[in-house]
Parts: C-alpha cells; sequence; structure tokens
C-alpha cells in the first residue's frame, strides 16, 4: 500500500540522524569514536539558564499553553538584544516571533509565504531544512550552487529573467553552514535591493551570528537598509550557548511575514515551554558576557584544528565564524563514500559534503567541537584514512 504523498517521497534521506546511530552502535561495540560531525559542541548550558528554568519550572503558570504570543519577557529580551547588538528596534508584540528552535520557523516558514508552484530558491549545500521546508510547502525548488570561486554566496542575479521573476522567498544563511561563508555588507546590500525590486522574501539564517573569530562581527540583515520591508531574520540559543537541546530561538523581522509564520505555527504547535523562555530571556540579557569564553574555546579548537590538518598534509581554509571547516577532498574522491569508511575504519564521524545536497559533493565538514588533544587525533585518522583510500581507488 503506498500511503506516503510524493512530496514526502522526494525528500532525501536525513543524514545526520543515520549517522549518530551507527555511531551508538560502534562505541557500544568499544569503538573510541570522534565526533566531528554534529554541530552540537559539548559544552555545558549557561548556569542562568539551568537556575532560572529550575526556578520557573516551580511555577504552575509556566506549565500552561505558551501560544504564540509566548513570554513577554522573552520577546522584551529579545527587541533589547537586537538593539543592543545590531542596533536595530523591533517591536516586541508584531516583529519578534519566538520559536521552538529555530529550525522548526525556517521549515515552516514556506507555509507561510509560498503557493503550490512558487519559485523558492535554496543554497547547495545547505541546511536540510530549506529544501524539506520548500518541498513540503510545494514549491518550485530553484536550487543555487554555492562555489568556491564565487565566495560561497547566492547571487540572484545569475538566476534567468523568467526564474528571478517567480521567485517569491530566498533563503540566506552568513555567516554560512556548511561552508563558514560569510556576507560582506555590498552583498547584503545589492541582494535586499534586488528583493525589495521583485517582491521577495529573504530568509537571513544567522543562528552563527556569534561565533566569530579574529575581530570579525557578524551582521544582522536588518541593519541594511530597506530590509525590513522584505526580510525575516532567524536566530537561536543552540550553537551559541550550549543549549540544543532545549529547542528555543525567534524570528524577528518583516511584520507581515511574522504575523504569517505565527499563524501557521498556532496550527502545528502552543509554543515553546514557558519555563524555557524565562530562562533563555535570562541568557540573552547576558548574551555578550556570557558568548566570550565560548567563542574562545572555538577559537582554540579552530586553531588546533586546522594547525593539525595542515600538518598531516590536508589544505583547509582557516573560518572567521561558525563551528565549521568546510575541507576540500582530492579530486575524485566521492565525499559519501569516504565518510563511511572513515567512520567504519577510523572512527572519526565527518559529514559528507553530499549531505547539503550535489552542489556539496568533493567536500567533507568537520566540526572543531571537542577538545583540542581529540583534534589532533581526528587529523591524524583523516589523514591516514584519505591515503589508504586513495590508494585503493588507484590515486595513490
Amino acid at each position: 500500500m503506498n500511503v506516503l504523498s510524493q512530496r514526502v517521497m522526494r525528500l532525501p534521506t536525513y543524514a545526520v540522524g543515520q549517522i549518530a546511530e551507527r555511531k551508538r552502535q560502534l562505541i557500544a561495540e568499544g569503538v573510541d569514536v570522534i565526533d566531528l560531525g554534529a554541530g552540537d559542541a559539548n559544552i555545558a548550558p549557561p548556569a542562568v539558564a539551568v537556575e532560572s528554568l529550575y526556578r520557573a519550572a516551580q511555577e504552575r503558570a509556566m506549565s500552561r499553553y505558551a501560544f504564540q504570543i509566548g513570554s513577554l519577557e522573552f520577546r522584551d529580551a529579545v527587541a533589547r538584544f537586537m538593539e543592543r547588538r545590531f542596533g536595530v528596534s523591533v517591536d516586541q508584540l508584531s516583529e519578534i516571533l519566538p520559536l521552538i528552535g529555530s529550525k522548526e520557523g525556517l521549515a515552516h516558514l514556506p507555509f507561510a509565504v509560498l503557493d503550490p508552484g512558487d519559485v523558492c530558491v535554496v543554497p547547495e549545500p545547505g541546511y536540510p531544512a530549506y529544501l524539506g521546508g520548500a518541498r513540503l510547502a510545494g514549491a518550485d525548488v530553484e536550487i543555487f550552487p554555492l562555489r568556491p570561486e564565487a565566495d560561497f554566496l547566492v547571487e540572484l542575479e545569475d538566476l534567468s529573467r523568467e526564474r528571478l521573476a517567480g521567485t517569491k522567498l530566498v533563503f540566506l544563511n552568513y555567516p554560512n553552514n556548511p561552508t563558514a561563508a560569510i556576507a560582506p555588507r555590498d552583498y547584503l546590500e545589492r541582494t535586499v535591493a534586488i528583493c525589495r525590486k521583485h517582491d521577495i522574501v529573504i530568509a537571513y539564517d544567522n543562528p552563527y551570528s556569534e561565533l566569530t573569530f579574529d575581530g570579525y562581527r557578524a551582521p544582522s540583515i536588518l541593519e541594511i537598509p530597506g530590509a525590513r520591508e522584505v526580510a525575516v531574520e532567524f536566530h537561536s540559543l543552540s550553537k551559541s550557548f550550549g543549549m540544543t537541546g532545549w529547542r528555543l530561538g525567534w524570528a524577528v523581522g518583516n511584520s507581515e511575514v511574522i504575523k504569517g509564520l505565527s499563524k501557521v505555527k498556532s496550527y502545528v504547535d502552543t509554543g515553546a515551554f514557558l519555563a524555557v523562555q524565562r530562562a533563555g530571556a535570562a541568557v540573552i540579557d547576558r548574551a555578550e558576557e556570557l558568548i566570550e569564553p565560548v567563542r574562545e574555546q572555538f577559537r582554540v579548537g579552530r586553531d588546533a584544528l586546522v594547525t593539525a590538518l595542515r600538518d598531516v598534509g590536508i589544505d583547509c581554509a582557516s573560518p572567521r565564524a561558525t563551528m565549521y571547516l568546510w575541507v576540500p577532498l582530492p579530486e575524485g574522491v566521492p565525499s559519501g563514500e569516504f565518510a563511511r569508511n572513515l567512520l567504519e575504519q577510523e572512527g572519526l564521524a565527518v559529514l559528507a559534503g553530499s549531505v547539503f545536497g550535489e552542489g556539496g559533493e568533493g567536500f567533507v565538514r568537520l566540526s572543531f567541537i571537542v577538545e583540542p588533544e581529540r583534534l589532533r587525533e581526528a587529523a591524524v585518522r583523516m589523514a591516514r584514512a584519505l591515503d589508504r583510500f586513495c590508494a585503493a581507488k588507484g590515486r595513490a
């Protein structure tokens, strides 16, 4: 009996979950696994979050439905953060929406702004939630390949006139997962101008805005004049504050898009746990203070992994943001097959570039999320596996 819809059947398998299951099996077999595949750092959530959650969870009112209005103190904290961090003033009620993690907001947004057949531009390689949400909404997906020679930027003017005219939504993500690319201000300015001209909604995914290095500070797209007419930005507490499992984030920007997303969500959820929203507000109000040691930890990890890889002959760029290295493989080495061999033979989990779409082929993504000594060991394992793989394929 064929019970699944064509939309679901057309979705690729979500590979991260499969890797997690195989990792669990290998550990049970006694294998020493180093996991550089997940974007989930082994850092403790802030003490203020835990303490706030503990106190709030004891209040009976915190266990009631949050609905989409959520916690006013969370909304207020977000508004203060956007003003403090980006110089952007937003209305707490009409331009902010609490999310059960930014992922669900990104995946639900296409239902709010697209009709079946509308064009949605999805970057590739890119976060799978973009493609999933667009296809489930019945969109006509336009895959935009991110190329190293173009600095991994989505250039809408590269689309044909007809496709650009039909585009209603574009997903942008800078600092970028998986490539770690950053977006210059002039790029954001011209992209906003194009989207205003063609009435294209920008979904600006910004969960790595605080994980930046070497003096770089990631902007909000809402800093760009005119962006509020077309853009909604997505933020998360997951990456910067070790709160991946807490599932809390927010959307901020164009009030009509926020209203539409809120309406969609009212049919599929009743809001994030209010006690978690209170804890999130406490973290957001101390974000600058709390992020500094996390940022330094990631910087140390980045430098350790980049140095270790280069020491074993694997060239890679040193990113100015995110928690990822986007490492090119030798020509002809398929990323999926290599990543599977690496896990099975060396106990090293990485993400194949192909996990992020065909445009990611030829790369693997490594997260610098473990201790420096483990990162150095990971580099040795990767070099050993790469030499063995290339020799077996006749590329030595």
